[in-house]
């Protein structure tokens, strides 16, 4: 096992939680974008929420073969998608707003704040822990080479 996994594995949560982090804060910028996209049958549709899927790196039968063949090849985590949240849209009674329908409800986007933030803030404890877990190794490192002295 090389001296370097642990900061492959690091590495590759700190880029996956900053992708999250960068997914969660476009979705509060967008909360009240009521003409985001436009849908299959041509009909403008409010934004709709956003989520990243992570998975192990190597996560099929093969690579963990691999693994058990060469100690040498290294796992972390990598994004495997990012997807739409399906759940239907907020229904307003707003018959003023221009996005009105006729009979003067407005769908807003899926987003809620409050469930956002938490995301952010899970996000961001993941990484936090993930500097900390570099910091260690970082450090172990430096102690070992000190040893050579």
């Amino acid at each position: 096992m090389s001296m370097f996994h642990s900061l492959h594995s690091s590495a590759s949560a700190l880029t996956a939680q900053r992708l999250r982090m960068d997914v969660i804060s476009s979705n509060i910028a967008n909360a009240q974008s009521t003409r985001a996209t436009v849908n299959e049958n041509g009909e403008v549709e409010p934004y709709r929420r956003k989520m990243v899927a992570l998975q192990p790196e190597g996560a099929s039968f093969q690579s963990f073969l691999h693994k058990a063949a060469n100690a040498s090849a290294p796992s972390g985590v990598r994004v495997r998608s990012i997807e739409e949240d399906e759940t239907p849209f907020k229904q307003v009674y707003n018959p003023s707003h221009p996005d009105a329908n006729a009979d003067g409800y407005v769908q807003l986007p899926n987003v809620d704040p409050l469930k956002e933030m938490v995301d952010l803030m899970s996000a961001t404890r993941s990484y936090e822990a993930n500097i900390t877990s570099v910091n260690a190794t970082k450090s172990m490192l430096m102690k070992a080479l000190e040893i050579g002295k």
